[in-house]
């Protein structure tokens, strides 16, 4: 417990030395989530791969406004994709964005009943 603590108070020492970096990256990562479409792609992407094609058909959107969106995703890290024969499958880069999905949705939990059910 004690080097989890000495970890994070490391973590916040970086942080504060390189506060101007961090705050740039962190404000680019947020905008790339602050848009309800991309929101809508990364949440059809937890925890499946899927092509242009189905992510456009199922959020009722045409695929070049998709792969315009996933783009910009694949720039900012949060998601990657992969070819399978002609077609190309995206999925959420890692476990730390499925993460942060998770805890923005638990964070609306905490006072939505919708959520709760």
């Amino acid at each position: 417990m004690e080097n989890d603590t000495e970890q994070k108070q490391l973590n916040y020492e970086v942080l504060t030395r390189n506060l101007d970096r961090y705050a740039a990256d962190l404000a680019a990562l947020y905008k790339a989530f602050g848009d309800f479409t991309r929101i809508r792609i990364l949440c059809l992407l937890l925890n499946t791969e899927i092509c242009v094609q189905h992510i456009a058909e199922h959020l009722g959107l045409a695929q070049s406004s998709v792969s315009r969106q996933l783009g910009l995703l694949k720039n900012a890290r949060l998601v990657k994709s992969r070819r399978d024969g002609k077609t190309i499958l995206y999925s959420l880069d890692d476990e730390h964005v499925t993460a942060i999905l998770m805890k923005g949705l638990e964070h609306l939990a905490h006072s939505s009943v919708d959520l709760k059910n």
